[in-house]
């Protein structure tokens, strides 16, 4: 990969300028300029696909390739014409023809004006962290008597775990409805999405669904769940996944956060023991401080008021999935009535734009998956009721989408949260 600062002197420029919180770029910012991302249909030819992919040392954005499904490959430029002639033969559409444009057109440089009632505005660019961390202090500033600024902990790197808490007028301590975005750290829509809750629901309180809503429940909301690699995305590599935890013994770095609950995390086949690979689960569960805190804070958050619904939302593939991760043979207690809602959730999604959402266990679904916050949240910590959903688009973009798909993606996500507070016994 080769590197770039113009555009990290560009946007210093642009934030001094304006007086706006913009993340400015490191000076060894991954510049993904001339790279290509490629949806690759290969039908059983995993063996080769896996082949082509390790010697010439692409990437891939969902996984290792998996038979009767495609993989999205990042191509860089000097591998291009030997990556195309691998696969001659193979059926292939070109989703990224430029990364690098690609992520500039996404690039979060509008300004946010701090310490005024945020309104749907917000949700038409995206934003550094700093930003964030500032609309949700703006938000329950908007709403200081229902509402308050919440955090599970800390990251590796120090950084604020921070959420939102609010209710209704009936007051809180009611069972919760926790949901959480950006363990991945790449996945920026989810950040945007939790966001949309959040603000949809405050803002339209005096609704009478939604005071229901607010007074039968309480809604803490962790938009950021990985703020170290978020931070990372937006100063030196857009793609990044894990969180920035360093191994003994290895030079790379990360665990994925998502591989390292405290529920079957020694299973094998769902996650990798490489610290080099996107989906290491760490020398042991729990381990990465993220994802440590995240569970306490939902052990105490069941023993104290209990869990009515979790949800982990996450990018991309347009998916409204049950546990199980670990296991495409097991299912969950309440597996015929989880799929329904689920099922339920995603015909309600599909209601509102066209989109439609595949839903299934995680492991049917997308693939095994072992160590995750589903199954956690499931068996250990006991929630009424636990889905996770990947949200749009289903590969023309994949992590990089654009901007003007923010309030869309919200509005019809909602519309399956919407599905299950109705519908959940």
């Amino acid at each position: 990969m080769k590197f770039t600062n113009s555009v990290s002197a560009l946007l210093g420029f642009l934030a001094l300028a304006s007086g706006a919180s913009v993340q400015t770029r490191d000076l060894d910012y991954v510049s993904y300029d001339g790279y290509k991302v490629f949806r690759l249909s290969f039908g059983d030819n995993v063996a080769k696909v896996s082949s082509i992919i390790e010697r010439l040392g692409l990437t891939t954005w969902k996984g290792a390739p998996v038979a009767g499904r495609p993989s999205d490959i990042v191509v860089p430029p000097t591998q291009v014409a030997n990556f195309l002639a691998e696969v001659r033969g193979m059926t292939y559409i070109t989703m990224h023809e430029d990364l690098g444009k690609s992520i500039e057109d996404e690039a979060p440089i509008s300004a946010y004006q701090a310490g005024r009632a945020p309104d749907i505005s917000w949700f038409n660019s995206y934003h550094s962290y700093a930003e964030h961390l500032q609309w949700l202090n703006d938000l329950q500033a908007a709403y200081p008597t229902r509402s308050q600024v919440v955090s599970t902990g800390t990251s590796l790197n120090g950084r604020n775990i921070t959420g939102i808490h609010f209710w209704g007028s009936s007051g809180k301590g009611k069972p919760a409805v926790v949901f959480h975005g950006t363990v991945h750290a790449r996945e920026w829509i989810s950040t945007m999405v939790v966001e949309y809750f959040a603000f949809h629901m405050l803002s339209n309180s005096g609704n009478a669904e939604m005071a229901n809503f607010l007074n039968k429940y309480d809604f803490i909301f962790f938009p950021i769940a990985n703020p170290d690699g978020f931070v990372f995305t937006q100063t030196n590599n857009r793609l990044w996944r894990k969180n920035r935890q360093t191994t003994s013994g290895s030079t790379c770095i990360g665990h994925d956060i998502n591989r390292n609950w405290a529920y079957k995390w020694d299973v094998s086949g769902g996650a990798s023991t490489n610290p080099c690979a996107e989906d290491y689960k760490g020398r042991a569960a729990l381990d990465a401080p993220e994802t440590a805190a995240l569970a306490a804070f939902l052990r105490n958050t069941k023993a104290s008021q209990g869990v009515k619904l979790y949800m982990d939302w996450h990018a991309y593939s347009q998916m409204f999935m049950t546990p199980y991760g670990y296991s495409c043979t097991d299912v969950p207690a309440k597996n015929t009535e989880l799929l329904s809602l689920a099922s339920g959730a995603a015909a309600a999604i599909r209601a509102v734009f066209g989109t439609t959402f595949t839903t299934g266990s995680i492991c049917k679904t997308i693939y095994k998956a072992t160590g995750s916050s589903v199954d956690y949240v499931n068996e250990v910590v006991k929630a009424d009721y636990v889905f996770t959903a990947e949200l749009r688009d289903k590969g023309a973009n994949g992590f990089v989408l654009p901007a003007n798909q923010i309030i869309p993606s919200g509005q019809e996500a909602y519309a399956g949260v919407r599905y299950l507070l109705l519908n959940m016994k």
